[in-house]
């Protein structure tokens, strides 16, 4: 049985440029509690993720700045 994340969010990140960059700001938001998946586009810089809780801007912020990178407005 799969059972979906009840939240899901969109945010763009700026200054992706290469694959590498995908893993690292993948791999900072995954780590947020709650957070069930990571999708990031890297032609667009969009990142959509699902978790099990709501999670703010700010705390999505925090793990793309730790990654390196800065969420576009």
């Amino acid at each position: 049985m799969t059972v979906e994340a009840p939240f899901r969010a969109q945010f763009t990140v700026a200054g992706m440029t290469c694959p590498h960059c995908v893993m690292s700001v993948t791999e900072e938001i995954g780590e947020i509690d709650g957070v069930s998946d990571v999708a990031v586009q890297l032609d667009n810089g969009a990142v959509i993720v699902q978790s099990d809780r709501e999670l703010s801007r700010d705390e999505i912020g925090a793990a793309v700045t730790d990654a390196g990178f800065q969420l576009a407005d």
